[in-house]
């Protein structure tokens, strides 16, 4: 910044000069009053509160159908419900930021998420369960992008890798604990407590926001203004990601376009969200603001965070089904699998947050890809009926670390060239798509999973016949075994042939999982090439584009 200095000359001539020209000075930027880590840690506890009830219900939908008496396929709504209001609420935040100021909605959305919660827990009926998770999905939706925000905006862009990887410990830590944790709860107590548990962290959260958090200058210059509702773009943005959600959640339970009811859900869907794009681009103030995907490197990423959608929620769906339907493990030991994944993120997070500062964010992208699509490729070299304990939490740690290299450095890029005012946008943005790619990466694995078994039954069945030796020899030597132990020649037979169907169908079944981990393994390559296309970062400039 040049300095103004004082000369000897005409002191008119330089009067006059001061009062059309203001001096030049040293703007300081903006600062929080309190730690940045601190603050950090409080609206990353907000966060990780929420993202946990993306999946902690899952377990104990049983036990609330039960509790309700209600069927398990209609208990699946406490889900569904929840994460299509959350998915609806999402790319709103930067337009309900600016109308209550940044703050205040992400406390109101704590406010409505913790009672929510408590209605939850005390629901005594089906309907009066889905309405209020519902509504917790809907303050939950404005908590993840208005965290990833103030995180944005606390830090100095120098040290924003960091923040963003603290978010990222919320973001993909919380649903892969949220199963373990919700089986326990269920198990030693009630399901009701998984909603209960919520109420002191969301109390003790919105006490520390309202004493921690402020909102920068940029952000209250932008709320406060009188804005009008956009009616016409909600109602686009409603019908259509709820559709899109009850069709995820739904298909293939109705077999997909087979079902009338799906096919209509999609045209919904299809044509809402297509008129949504098309009615909030040409409007002065628009309810999202789909104009920042005119910008190809934040296009890029927000793709980018679709794919790590999919990729995180599809093995995390996979590895815990796998060793339960086909293993025998329980929901705990499962969980247990899963876990050694999650501590392994506890320290790759902050080492990827560093490596920001010195590293193109582009290369860590590219990184985290090959890394992932090397470890899928290992998972369908190694996934059998046989694996132990150790080598399935062995798979699952692997596939985490490409994890690891992908949030931060991909939250990162998003923001190159991108004004401090559109951080809001950005955050609400990137966590929609990241929550759409594990919607839909849920949904295709179980399709995978299920249509590949159906081919790989068919398959191995062409050899499993009377008229085939080999079946021939295994059958009566089964059976022979089976009438050592007491059984009539009938009944062993009968429970041979039963024995020999079962294992066809788990060998049919861990066949699907391989190829379902074969169509993953060519996405993340895909992704890698694709990760050079991204624009480069200055590291340690947070959203600077590099120069030259």
């Amino acid at each position: 910044m040049a300095e103004r200095t004082e000369g000897s000359g005409n002191s008119q001539a330089g009067g006059a000069l001061e009062g059309a020209v203001p001096p030049l000075v040293n703007v300081e930027p903006w600062q929080p009053k309190f730690n940045p880590w601190l603050i950090g840690v409080v609206v990353a506890l907000a966060a990780f509160m929420e993202v946990l009830d993306t999946s902690i219900a899952n377990v104990a939908l049983p036990y609330i159908a039960g509790g309700l008496g209600a069927s398990n396929d209609e208990s699946t709504w406490v889900l569904t419900s929840y994460l299509a209001a959350n998915a609806i609420v999402l790319p709103m935040g930067a337009w309900f930021s600016n109308v209550l100021g940044r703050k205040r909605f992400f406390m109101a959305c704590l406010v409505v998420f913790t009672v929510s919660s408590v209605l939850c827990g005390t629901a005594s009926s089906l309907g009066a369960i889905i309405l209020f998770r519902a509504l917790q999905g809907a303050g939950g939706g404005g908590l993840q992008p208005m965290a990833q925000a103030i995180l944005a905006d606390t830090f100095p862009p120098q040290k924003r890798g960091l923040a963003f990887a603290l978010y990222g410990i919320t973001a993909i830590i919380a649903p892969t604990i949220g199963p373990t944790l919700g089986g326990w709860i269920t198990d030693n107590y009630s399901w009701r407590w998984i909603f209960f548990i919520n109420v002191p962290v969301g109390i003790l959260a919105l006490l520390l926001v309202f004493r921690l958090v402020e909102d920068p200058p940029w952000a209250t210059r932008a709320a406060g203004g009188r804005v009008k509702m956009d009616y016409v773009g909600f109602a686009f943005l409603t019908l259509g990601v709820g559709a899109l959600q009850v069709m995820l959640d739904k298909g293939q339970e109705d077999d997909w376009f087979g079902s009338h009811f799906i096919l209509r859900l999609a045209i919904v869907a299809a044509v809402c969200l297509i008129s949504l794009v098309i009615w909030e681009w040409f409007r002065k103030n628009p309810l999202i603001d789909v104009k920042l995907f005119k910008n190809l490197n934040f296009a890029g990423a927000n793709a980018m965070m679709f794919v790590t959608g999919i990729m995180l929620f599809s093995s995390l769906v996979m590895i815990p089904l796998f060793l339960q339907t086909l293993m025998g493990y329980t929901a705990e030991l499962a969980g247990l699998v899963l876990s050694g994944g999650g501590l392994l993120l506890l320290f790759l997070m902050p080492i990827a947050g560093t490596l920001t500062s010195r590293v193109q964010a582009r290369y860590l992208i590219a990184f985290g890809w090959l890394s992932l699509s090397v470890a899928m490729y290992y998972t369908t070299q190694r996934l059998d009926l046989e694996i132990s304990f150790k080598v399935a939490s062995i798979l699952r740690v692997v596939q985490v670390f490409g994890l690891g290299f992908l949030f931060v450095p991909i939250n990162l890029i998003s923001y190159v060239g991108m004004p401090p005012e559109k951080s809001n946008s950005v955050a609400g943005l990137m966590n929609f798509m990241r929550n759409i790619g594990s919607s839909i990466g849920t949904s295709m694995v179980t399709t995978l999973i299920a249509r590949r078994s159906q081919f790989h039954q068919v398959y191995l069945a062409r050899h499993i016949s009377p008229g085939d030796p080999t079946f021939t020899r295994m059958l009566q030597s089964l059976a022979a075994r089976l009438s050592v132990l007491g059984l009539s020649r009938s009944v062993a037979t009968n429970q041979a042939y039963a024995r020999l169907y079962q294992a066809v169908i788990g060998q049919a079944t861990t066949l699907a999982y391989i190829d379902t981990f074969w169509v993953l393994c060519i996405g993340a390559g895909i992704m890698f090439l694709l990760s050079f296309a991204l624009r480069r970062n200055q590291p340690g400039g947070g959203g600077e584009a590099a120069v030259g």
